[in-house]
């Protein structure tokens, strides 16, 4: 490629993307006058500059750029090459140069300081296989053999090289595919992947990710330089010839977002951490990489320990994402005291000191105490641990707080108390007191319950403060504000960044989100007793930032005297503050100075930091770059270090005879509380079991003494035997009353002789005990077996190439400085021109949105109705298998087969369901019999009011009174066990009088005693009873005591005195009266007699009870028996269960193995190529060093085809010769055999030739490469043979674990077939089983010729309403499935139509798309966007410039006439013919250039690119001009490389012609 093609490549690739700046390109090819040839950029001009506050003392140049460290290896495209030795990238604002061979850096500004987009865009697949596309379709699907992707991960297709498709993927493998193959592929199955295999490949190396290439512009190279997303730039070449050189990495890098970045105390050295899982320290003075470390995760913190800790500088502490906490050494290795007479390499090393892990979460700040004795660490676990710091760190303990840790900072010493401030990310700040670790003894958890604390949680005063400033200035928007308010503060709360003191308990907050653009002086409140969750604690004080509002602080750094605050910006910028001595409110914090260094979309700087003396700055960003920057001059600068240089710190004394520091490297191990709660559980479990075993043996000890004295106890005489005495009474009594939950209760009727009984109830106990007893541990459901994992390759969304450039094209120019005034009509010109293009966009935008609305209402290709979707998956859920349930080859689905946990749920279910109806029932005739003895006692009332009524009657009106109804005693069983102390007197004085007799008669007389005692104590009982009743008489009032006094009084005067009619009738008015009262008292009892009787109809709902209760017991039956029949069978199946589950797990295991196998075998083989590969271009190469009619030409290939390996000479040590020796005994022989064969490599004369010695004659260089060769021909087949070996090992393993997984595969569906061959026989063993249902006659529809048969075996029993409705269903069926058929047949035919219309529709757009290029080419003369045309606005600029062009015609062309006429009296008297005439064919020929150009750029302005008219051939270039001055050399050529793309233009030239 010739350099002319480099500079357009680069021109066309290299880039800015300054929004200011977007249309520069277009401006320039806009205008009809070309650039001259000598025209070149100035950068200084076009350079971004630093943002200063106006009318401040601040210099411009307050920061100077020394070097940037990173690379942003995760941005698209981000390598470019700008000659053979020159790389470009974006790092941040800045476009580094970086020289290939030296590795110096030359750095570019953007023009705005606005950001940097990409050098280029490159498209590509992301799921491993390349797509072959015809027209707008996709022809076939490239794969590899077997189904395998071409790459795994994203694919890239990026040089046509001599037929050969290159691509490269994210897998770090560049492969070669056949072009040919390619284009004539074609899907003959149908599965529309056509599969070949790679021509060539070259695995660049392990975890290689590669995103872009670029290759180099020298004619005939084939070397490319790769971009490599894990942080790296590779050098490759593709050649893919047997001599190729192994991939080379260049530069390694730190890869994504820097976590940690601290500097030394001591020195120019600078650590930063990421996680990419590294621990880089730099040289910043020196401007170089030292030394870097990797681990097993990520890094999230990193803190340089102070002098006070070690003084020496040379301790790094490093928090990493696990948890982990690392003690890193840096040191010198030239410095240690070596023993093993290796010298040691390097200029620093990292050695592991200690590690700990005291969170469970990533930790995301470490601080030292400002004394030196304690470290602290916080974590996204929202938890601060304090270690002790000495020799070796010790826990302290640690406190909770309430959200994840953001910052840690330590009291300063100007501070009276030592505390420690902890940010947290959700707005809380706590501070706490230092821990006393000598107070702290934890025992069982460090947790630091006691530590003194206060805590502030910021509450948002961002919304009053804008709402003050607008009540200020416009009072009619208050209320809008005021709801805006309500509504921010429903918001979440805004992240906190960062902080720092500025007095004691006093401290400035810097916030994210909403309350951006501010720092909040704050402080803590002094009522603490609130929950830290829910206070609300508003700053005193807050200090508005300029610019801020949506580009807040994320990190501060003072320098050492407080005069400068740094601080870090969200957008990536440095901003600087100048700061009056002691300022610890920041009322100087007004003017600033800043600086856009990090990407502005993800570059958030993170961490800032000044170097010791003050004389540097670093900053680490998002985006990953670090750069460093210096506070003076360069020159000045370099007069102030130029002696110095950073020291890396040496060696502790001993170092080289310690051993290593164990590493924590499982991320699964225990943090330090969790070790120490297991260690407490562990304690406290080895205790209970202690005392568990203290327990046990001093009962066995104590059972052991009991048996000792039986056995003394039965060796005594009886008269002297001890007996253990039992309370019989008692025991008894609580056994009777224990055993029953309730007694049986009858209850009589009182007319006739019904009755009903209550249910006989066993004690309450679990009802499941004696069932749960009988069940078996269950196996669990399913095959227990974990799937396995598969890897999925997801690719991260990126924005599209034509979105970016639409927003380019759409965004608005910017207008220059006023410089020439244009005319009116210009003017109305440009704003019809900006009216018309805003028209034209907002159509535009109205049509992206319809197009977008249409496209989200589109259904995708493999969309289905969701009520199809829930139909279908209810339907599979629920319709099971329909043949009944008697089949042989009924399949019983798993959620529905029974096992005997279920079967013993069930009858629990049902037990306690009986017992349920049971206790239901004995309730209500409990309270029935409560009924009968409040009506007995009424009825005896009743009855003694009737007798005192009937007293003054006379004989003759007397009713007989009904038969009283009495208690029985089956109805107060209870009454049955009531004693009381004369009972029991009573029965030991009826036992003492028959003590006396004999053994047999007194078991007689025990009988009668009972007896007896029964019957006294029913006479007791009665005695009771009436004398009850005679006090219920006497305190029964009387019915009516005058008359009955009257009564007697006349029956005295009527027994001696005669009644007056007054009298008598007086006496038969009584009379009636009480004939009145028998007769209520009769019906009043013989009413409640029968409704009592009524009420014992509760013995119908009883028997109906009875009767489901015999069903239940009669089911209870059938489901023991079917417990037992699952018994028999679940052993079985459990053995079976057990198989299986073994079967499927040693199945994925031996899976597992020969994936992991084949993978291996793959790459092996991919080896052995390579090796052959190698071998094969070796053998070329020695050919080729031969030459045509070389003499020694078969000497030299005997010496290169000898299989005796010479002895290297740099190798040494006895263990070497040895084996050296070894080989030559070994090999000794083949080489005779070929001694005695091969005879011709003797000289002229007949004198044998020594392959050791450079034969006479014999080229040395040629015979030396001979046996350079040689040695890497044994080398390659010693490779050769190792790698064959291990893949027929691989090979055999392969083939022996593809026999066990199909061995393995049968036995698993054996298994399988067994088990169900268990279910079905256990579900035809349970079908066998006998169920007793009791049916009525009409239930019965089973009619042989009229009558119902004898035997009902065939008879099917079911539900009369499921019959009903599967009947129904039927039918519905049948309406549905010719619904279906029409709707079927309607929506074929809609979809052949809408095929035809699709295809209608695809040829009328090509039709369409056709027409439409066919007129852009007639009137543009390229195809262009015209939505980008449709947008262009007046350019105000180009009419300046065409005014400013049209003043200097014609002032040029005044100077021209000026200077031909002094031309022509120079050339009257100096020159002679010969050169007028020379001079005039020149002129002429200039005057045709010039007006063939003009027609050129008059063509170019009209159509926008370099486009020739039909039929003329290319302009001839123009002739240098030669000057007295200078020469037209190679090396004073002076190229213009204008590097354009978006806002930023770059003008490179070289710097020693400039």
């Amino acid at each position: 490629m010739s350099e002319d093609d480099t500079a357009d490549t680069v021109c066309e690739q290299a880039a800015g993307c300054d929004s200011d700046h977007s249309l520069m390109q277009q401006e320039v090819e806009d205008e009809s006058k070309p650039l001259p040839v000598d025209m070149y950029y100035k950068y200084e001009e076009l350079q971004s500059r630093p943002s200063i506050t106006p009318d401040s003392e601040i210099p411009e140049n307050l920061l100077h750029l020394s070097h940037s460290f990173g690379y942003d290896s995760g941005r698209r495209a981000n390598l470019q090459l700008l000659d053979d030795r020159t790389l470009i990238f974006i790092a941040g604002n800045l476009l580094v140069l970086l020289d290939v061979s030296t590795k110096e850096q030359r750095y570019l500004r953007s023009c705005s300081g606005g950001g940097i987009g990409s050098i280029t865009v490159v498209s590509g697949s992301n799921w491993g296989n390349l797509l072959l596309w015809d027209g707008n379709t996709i022809k076939v699907e490239i794969c590899r053999k077997g189904g395998r992707s071409c790459h795994t991960g994203d694919v890239h297709p990026f040089a046509l090289e001599d037929g050969q498709l290159m691509t490269f993927g994210a897998d770090g493998v560049v492969r070669g595919w056949d072009f040919e193959s390619f284009d004539t592929a074609n899907s003959n199955s149908g599965s529309s992947r056509f599969e070949m295999e790679p021509m060539n490949e070259m695995v660049i190396g392990h975890n290689v990710c590669l995103s872009s290439v670029v290759k180099s512009s020298t004619p005939d190279s084939f070397l490319w330089f790769a971009q490599d997303s894990s942080g790296a730039i590779w050098k490759m070449d593709l050649s893919l010839s047997y001599t190729s050189p192994d991939p080379e990495c260049l530069f390694y890098f730190h890869a994504g977002a820097i976590q940690g970045l601290d500097v030394s105390r001591k020195s120019h050295l600078m650590a930063t951490t990421a996680l990419d899982r590294s621990v880089k320290v730099f040289d910043f003075l020196a401007k170089r990489e030292l030394t870097s470390s990797r681990f097993n995760r990520g890094g999230t913190a990193l803190r340089w320990a102070p002098t006070l800790v070690n003084q020496s500088g040379g301790l790094l502490v490093t928090g990493f994402e696990d948890g982990v906490v690392r003690l890193l050494e840096l040191y010198d290795p030239q410095r240690l005291h070596v023993v093993t007479g290796r010298s040691p390499k390097g200029e620093a090393n990292l050695r592991l000191k200690q590690a700990f892990k005291p969170h469970n979460a990533p930790v995301t700040a470490v601080a030292y105490e400002r004394n030196g004795d304690i470290l602290a660490t916080g974590s996204t676990d929202c938890t601060v641990f304090f270690f002790t710091v000495g020799e070796k760190y010790n826990p302290i303990g640690f406190v909770r707080v309430p959200g994840p840790v953001q910052a840690l900072e330590w009291s300063p010493h100007s501070h009276s108390e030592n505390r420690l401030l902890i940010l947290c990310h959700s707005g809380h700040v706590v501070e706490v007191h230092s821990p006393d670790p000598e107070a702290q003894n934890p025992t069982k958890t460090f947790e630091l319950h006691d530590l003194q604390s206060r805590s502030f949680r910021f509450k948002s005063i961002k919304s009053q403060i804008k709402r003050e400033e607008e009540v200020t200035r416009h009072q009619a928007v208050k209320e809008k504000r005021q709801k805006e308010r309500e509504e921010r503060l429903k918001d979440p709360p805004s992240p906190l960044y960062c902080g720092f003191y500025s007095q004691s308990g006093q401290f400035w907050l810097s916030m994210g989100g909403f309350d951006s653009g501010f720092l909040y002086h704050c402080k803590f409140s002094e009522k603490q007793d609130e929950d830290p969750d829910q206070r609300q604690d508003e700053p005193f004080g807050f200090l508005p930032i300029q610019n801020a509002d949506d580009n807040p602080i994320r990190s501060v750094t003072f320098s050492s005297n407080r005069q400068l605050l740094l601080c870090g910006m969200h957008s990536g910028s440095i901003r600087v503050y100048p700061l009056q001595p002691d300022d610890h409110s920041l009322t100087s914090m007004l003017a600033y100075w800043e600086l856009s260094v990090h990407d502005n979309h993800y570059g958030h700087l993170r961490h800032i930091r000044c170097s010791h003396d003050d004389h540097f700055v670093l900053t680490v960003g998002d985006d990953g770059n670090i750069f460093s920057f210096s506070l003076l001059p360069p020159e000045e600068l370099q007069k102030v270090l130029q002696r110095k240089r950073a020291k890396v710190p040496s060696p502790r004394v001993g170092l080289e005879n310690e051993t290593l520091a164990r590493d924590i490297e499982d991320p699964a191990a225990y943090s330090i509380e969790t070790a120490k709660q297991k260690l407490e559980k562990d304690h406290l479990r080895r205790e209970a079991e202690l005392k568990v075993s203290a327990k046990r043996k001093n009962l066995a000890e104590l059972q052991k003494k009991f048996k000792q004295l039986l056995n003394d106890n039965q060796g005594l005489p009886e008269h002297v035997r001890l007996t253990p005495a039992v309370h019989t009474h008692t025991y008894t009594h609580t056994w009777f009353r224990d055993t029953l939950e309730s007694k049986v209760v009858t209850v009589v009727a009182i007319s006739t002789d019904h009755r009903v009984s209550t249910y006989h109830l066993p004690a309450v106990t679990e009802p499941s005990t004696r069932l749960r007893q009988q069940s078996r541990p269950g196996c669990p459901d399913g095959d227990g077996s974990a799937a396995l994992e598969r890897k999925k390759s997801r690719a991260e969304p990126v924005k599209d190439s034509r979105e970016l450039e639409e927003d380019e094209v759409l965004r608005p120019p910017v207008a220059r400085p006023e410089g020439i005034k244009l005319g009116d009509r210009q003017v109305e010109r440009l704003r019809k021109a900006d009216e018309k293009a805003e028209q034209a966009r907002a159509k535009i935008e109205k049509r992206k949105q319809e197009w977008a609305q249409l496209y989200e209402e589109k259904p995708k290709e493999n969309y289905e109705d969701p009520e199809y979707v829930k139909a279908i998956c209810e339907a599979k859920q629920n319709i099971g298998d329909l043949k009944l349930k008697s089949a042989k080859d009924f399949t019983v689905q798993k959620h529905l087969r029974m096992n005997t946990e279920k079967k013993i749920a069930e009858m629990i279910a049902l037990e306690e369901n009986i017992r349920k109806k049971q206790i239901e029932m004995n309730g209500r005739i409990v309270t029935l019999r409560d009924s009968k003895v409040r009506l007995v006692s009424q009825l005896h009332a009743q009855a003694q009011q009737l007798q005192k009524v009937q007293q003054h009657l006379v004989a003759h009106l007397h009713s007989p009174p009904p038969t009283l109804p009495t208690i029985l005693p089956e109805e107060t069983p209870e009454k049955k066990l009531r004693y009381s102390h004369a009972t029991l007197e009573r029965y030991r004085v009826l036992r003492e009088q028959r003590f006396q007799a004999v053994e047999q008669e007194e078991q007689e007389g025990a009988v009668g005693l009972l007896e007896q005692l029964e019957k006294e104590m029913e006479g007791e009982e009665d005695k009771e009873e009436k004398e009850e009743e005679e006090r219920g008489e006497e305190g029964t009032p009387c019915l009516s005591t005058s008359s009955i006094t009257r009564e007697e009084e006349e029956t005295g005067v009527e027994e001696g005195v005669e009644l007056s009619e007054l009298e008598e009738e007086l006496l038969k008015e009584e009379e009636i009266k009480l004939l009145y009262m028998q007769d209520s008292l009769l019906e009043e009892m013989e009413s409640s007699m029968c409704q009592f009787d009524a009420k014992l109809l509760l013995r119908h709902q009883k028997l109906h009870l009875d009767w489901q209760l015999k069903l239940a017991d009669l089911r209870q039956l059938m489901l023991y028996q079917e417990l037992l029949l699952l018994k028999e069978v679940d052993r079985r199946e459990e053995i079976l269960q057990e198989k299986l589950d073994a079967r499927v797990k040693e199945e994925n295991s031996i899976t597992s193995k020969l994936e992991e196998c084949n993978e291996q075998l793959e790459v092996k083989r991919r080896d052995i190529a390579k090796l052959q590969e190698r071998e094969k271009t070796l053998a070329a190469a020695f050919k080729a060093s031969l030459g045509e009619d070389n003499k020694f030409e078969e000497f030299l290939t005997k010496v290169f085809k000898k299989i005796k390996r010479v002895i290297k000479k740099e190798r040494t040590g006895n263990e070497e010769e040895e084996e050296d020796t070894d080989e030559d005994s070994d090999e000794d022989d083949d080489w005779d055999d070929d001694d005695d064969d091969d005879d011709c490599g003797t000289e002229e004369g007949g004198i044998p030739l020594d392959d050791s010695v450079c034969p006479p004659g014999c080229d040395p260089d040629l015979f030396e490469s001979t046996l350079q060769l040689r040695e890497r021909r044994l080398d390659l087949e010693e490779l050769l043979a190792e790698e064959k070996k291990s893949a027929e090992a691989l090979e055999k393993e392969c083939d022996i674990l593809s026999k066990k997984k199909k061995s393995m595969k049968n036995s698993r569906k054996a298994a399988e077939n067994d088990l169900e061959l268990v279910n079905r026989e256990k579900q035809q063993k349970l079908n066998e089983l006998d169920v007793v249902i009791p049916f009525r006659l009409h239930q019965i529809e089973f009619v042989v010729n009229g009558s119902v048969p004898s035997d009902l075996t065939p008879t099917l029993v079911l539900d009369r309403t499921e019959l009903s409705r599967l009947q129904e269903r039927v039918t519905q069926l049948q309406v549905e499935k010719s619904q279906q058929k029409d709707l079927y047949g309607q929506a074929r035919q809609q979809h052949v139509k809408l095929i035809h219309d699709c295809k209608d529709m695809d040829a009328e757009i090509q039709l369409l798309e056709e027409k439409c290029n066919q007129l852009m080419m007639m009137k543009f003369g390229r195809l262009v966007n015209l939505e980008a045309l449709q947008t262009l606005s007046g350019n105000r600029t180009l009419e300046k410039l065409k005014q400013e062009k049209l003043l200097q015609e014609a002032a040029y062309a005044k100077e021209i006439k000026k200077w031909d006429g002094r031309q022509l009296q120079d050339f009257s008297r100096c020159a002679d013919q010969e050169d007028i005439r020379r001079f005039q064919n020149l002129v002429k020929t200039q005057s045709h250039q010039l007006e063939a150009l003009r027609r050129e750029i008059s063509l170019l302005s009209r159509k926008g690119g370099h486009i020739l008219p039909p039929g003329q051939a290319p302009l001839p270039q123009l002739a240098p001009l030669s000057t007295p001055q200078t020469t037209p050399t190679p090396s004073n050529k002076h190229k213009s490389l204008p590097l354009t793309k978006g806002r930023d233009t770059f003008v490179m030239y070289d710097p020693s012609t400039a």
